[in-house]
């Protein structure tokens, strides 16, 4: 579908990537990852004509549409949400206004049998049908439906987009491109201000899709969910793996340490070969060997290993000094803005050395609740702050508070005590400040380079509580793998904000679900709290069916009217009771498949975890073996989705 033939991409001296070829076919789910500034961005740019490479081409099949999701987007701000999310039906629209043009000339044409009245007939014919197609006959629900599924509700739809925060907007240009429904989607980091729910919404949404698409994430769980394929941009080559983001990790993983050892051997060859020709070079019955010796090396294709590969980088937290037992208390808070209820009632304890998890939709309340814990706002009910508790606080707009006037490093060695400060480089090289980065001074440097420097000076403070608000934003899936080990090593008291499903597994031991009616509290992580609050759906809706399900035959009814037929008893109309009998046939046929569909689903899910331990266990030097899993993986998977979607599908058809 996609072919990407020899890109380059060329600034001045410096080379992004070159000589870059790539095909991605129909229905595929592909997600692009490396580290910070490998090219990602520019490559969607460059497949969505918004930049041009320097050389290379990137062809498509004819008609064949693209959508593209930047991280940065224009809006009409005085339209409504309803009204903006519609524009994406533009062909629909312009097809409907040409509709009712040819409906108008046919009530005033009296000429039948012209073949102009013919012609305006078949486009009248051939446009409803790609009305049709493109779903113009239930265009408002289905926006409704996506805008719903990614957090708006039903009174927002009025609303102008002018009111919303450039998160919101970025939800409407999302809903936009989903409702497009193009062959090619190019989404750059689309969870960025998405909460839990429109996440684990939107991945079963693109799950379903017909689309293929290339995908920008560092939410590994969205990855692993939801794409199929990994390509990722390194200085050296692209590597492209046919599984998950986590399968490609372990894969890499062995190819990094080949890459390492083939690199060690071909330096050792150097050294020794360049020892060789030192010493022959000045013997004349040695000198033509020596000089073959020369040409070998110059005619050697010289190895290179990933330098951002190859660090491993860790570290640790200052021991947290001692608290009491209780570090924050609130009793019965309450906060509103004007007439516009937060929460209320809300209580809340945080013991010394607990790490919870506070989650729940965008606006909810999560944020504020914990600049009400920092006493940056005003509130009702009582809240009380425990002996010796020192609070570190990372909020989403922190980099604000950072003196431009300093460097990248100065602004870390400004507080960093003890051991820590020897570490300063390596630290800043985890949070992507790398080489000359770390001379730069503050003010130059971009919003996200500065929201990563204003977490990592927090983070080397000797706090005893943790208060971080979204800390994972503008990291890579390295980078906030080094915060999440540091994290769980961290002795202190944690309160994380964060819809990354990753980072928070196995991080924290309690999970608080901010609701307008207060806190819910789940024992657990984020795994268990969002079995929880899936389980607890199964249930409100097996409780709503049971609600609605007819009385068995086996339970005592009332008698029957005079004009009320027994059940099961032959009626004078024959015709409604054969009806019946196939009916109960086709319900009898579709409990079996939907039972059936069961044990396939169990069988293809093993077949896959069999498959997982396989892929983990196997060699790489086997690369036939490695692709021909790969390829089986693949095929078992478009199985399961297949007899999940039958499953699903005969399930709402059996309520």
């Amino acid at each position: 579908m996609l072919s990407i033939s020899n890109i380059a991409v060329h600034f001045g001296q410096r080379t992004l990537f070159e000589n870059l070829d790539l095909f991605i076919g129909l229905r595929e789910r592909v997600g692009l990852v490396g580290r910070n500034g490998a090219g990602k961005s520019t490559l969607l740019k460059i497949i969505a004509g918004v930049n041009p490479p320097s050389i290379g081409t990137v062809t498509m099949p004819k008609g064949s549409q693209v959508g593209y999701l930047p991280q940065e987007m224009e809006h009409n701000e005085n339209a409504t949400i309803l009204e903006e999310a519609s524009s994406a039906f533009v062909e629909v629209q312009d097809l409907e206004s040409r509709l009712e043009s040819i409906t108008i000339e046919l009530g005033e044409r009296t000429d039948y049998e012209s073949i102009e009245y013919s012609r305006l007939i078949e486009e009248l014919t051939t446009t409803n049908e790609r009305i049709d197609m493109l779903g113009g006959a239930s265009q408002e629900e289905q926006v409704q439906r996506i805008l719903q599924g990614l957090g708006f509700m039903p009174e927002d739809m009025p609303r102008k987009m002018s009111e919303f925060s450039g998160g919101w907007k970025m939800r409407v240009e999302l809903a936009k491109l989903l409702l497009a429904n193009p062959e090619l989607l190019l989404l750059d980091e689309p969870t960025n201000h998405l909460d839990l729910e429109s996440i684990e919404w939107l991945e079963g949404f693109l799950a379903q899709s017909s689309s293929s698409i290339l995908l920008i994430s560092h939410d590994r769980a969205f990855l692993d969910n939801l794409t199929t394929r990994t390509i990722e941009i390194t200085p050296i080559k692209l590597f492209d793996f046919k599984s998950s983001f986590s399968k490609y990790q372990v894969w890499r993983e062995d190819e990094r340490m080949r890459q390492e050892q083939a690199y060690k051997n071909q330096q050792k060859y150097i050294e020794d070969t360049e020892v060789l020709i030192n010493k022959f070079r000045a013997k004349k019955n040695k000198a033509a060997f020596a000089q073959s010796l020369i040409k070998k090396l110059d005619k050697l294709e010289r190895l290179e290993v990933d330098a951002t590969d190859k660090a491993d980088i860790r570290f640790r937290f200052p021991t947290a000094p001692r608290s009491g037992k209780v570090s924050i208390e609130a009793v019965n808070l309450t906060k509103s803005y004007g007439k516009a209820p937060i929460f209320q009632g809300l209580d809340f304890i945080l013991a010394r050395q607990q790490k919870v998890a506070l989650v729940g939709k965008n606006g909810a309340g999560k944020t504020t609740l914990t600049r009400i814990f920092m006493g940056l706002e005003a509130h009702l009910g009582d809240m009380t702050i425990g002996h010796n508790v020192d609070i570190g606080y990372y909020a989403q707009n922190q980099a604000e508070e950072l003196d431009g006037e300093l460097t990248v490093y100065e602004t870390l060695d400004d507080v960093a005590v003890g051991e820590i400060r020897k570490r300063l480089r390596s630290i800043l090289g985890a949070f992507l400040f790398s080489g000359d980065d770390a001379d730069k001074k503050v003010k130059i440097l971009s919003g996200g380079e500065k929201a990563r420097l204003a977490l990592c000076k927090l983070l080397l403070h000797p706090y005893n509580l943790l208060i971080l608000d979204e800390p994972t934003n503008h990291l890579d899936i390295r980078a906030k793998g080094v915060l999440k080990e540091a994290l769980q090593a961290f002795d202190g008291t944690l309160i994380v904000v964060s819809h990354d499903r990753d980072f928070l597994n196995s991080l924290t031991e309690l999970v608080y679900e901010v609701k307008p009616d207060g806190l819910k509290q789940y024992i657990g992580d984020i795994k268990q709290f969002l079995h929880e609050k899936h389980a607890n759906s199964i249930r409100a809706y097996e409780a709503e069916k049971g609600a609605n399900k007819p009385t068995p035959k086996s339970q005592k009814r009332t008698a029957p009217s005079q004009d009320q037929p027994i059940e099961g008893e032959l009626t004078g109309n024959k015709e409604s009771y054969k009806a019946r009998k196939a009916r109960e046939r086709e319900e009898r046929k579709d409990q079996n498949r939907f039972k059936k569909l069961e044990g396939i689903i169990q069988e293809k899910e093993n077949a896959l975890k069999a498959l997982d331990e396989e892929i983990v266990l196997i060699g790489t030097d086997d690369r036939a073996k490695m692709t021909a899993l790969s390829y089986q993986y693949e095929t078992l998977q478009n199985e399961l989705s297949a007899a999940m979607e039958e499953w699903t599908g005969l399930g709402e058809k059996l309520i």
